[in-house]
């Protein structure tokens, strides 16, 4: 079976969710966040959030999945006993180059502070969310209820890593009223992006 680890991951990023087995061998079909399925194998050992390793010995595309053979998972039994894990590796372990100058890694959005134009905050960047209309960011403020705004070229006008904020136009964003009926830009946009940390999804390689 995987192995454990005492010393947990300080960056973790979803890559993947196991899910149902797959035969009577040990595969697994795993729900991966990169942007080819079979590139879940390209970023070494996996692991999850309570410490366990994970070795991929095997790794095929099935439609829009993978299809993994882990070491030490050998059978069925031991197959259905890991679904529904979640699988990260280190923030570091994902190479620069995958990205574009318009792409980010979710697990880089995070924490980041967002501000208009006039220097008013909306709160930080708690996590990253596709309910299946385009990408959302959720924002937290203090003794305020969280606010989800969409992760458009609209919305968000820039993004500052050094500076761990982000620019949003609020209107667009749906932060306030733009005076028409209320009826401000809120559908989310076509910004390129890539991966989440923790419990978000997205993740891996960079998305198109």
């Amino acid at each position: 079976m995987p192995r454990n680890l005492q010393n947990k991951l300080k960056n973790p990023v979803l890559m993947a969710t196991i899910g149902a087995a797959q035969g009577l061998r040990g595969e697994v079909r795993a729900k991966t966040y990169t942007t080819e399925p079979t590139a879940l194998g390209d970023y070494g050992n996996l692991h999850t959030s309570d410490g366990r390793v994970f070795e991929i010995l095997d790794i095929r595309e099935m439609k829009d999945m993978a299809v993994v053979r882990f070491k030490g998972v050998n059978d069925r039994n031991a197959a259905e006993a890991i679904k529904g894990l979640d699988l990260f590796i280190e923030r570091d372990n994902l190479p620069a180059e995958l990205l574009e100058d318009d792409e980010f890694f979710y697990a880089d959005l995070e924490g980041l502070e967002a501000f208009d134009a006039t220097g008013k905050s909306y709160g930080i960047v708690s996590g990253i969310f596709d309910f299946g209309a385009g990408d959302l960011l959720e924002l937290k403020a203090p003794a305020k209820r969280p606010l989800l705004i969409p992760f458009s070229e609209a919305a968000v006008l820039e993004i500052d890593l050094e500076e761990g904020r982000i620019l949003v136009d609020p209107i667009a964003a749906g932060l306030i009223d733009d005076g028409d009926n209320g009826e401000g830009e809120k559908g989310p946009g076509s910004r390129k992006r890539s991966p989440s940390k923790g419990g978000n999804k997205g993740n891996g390689d960079a998305e198109t």
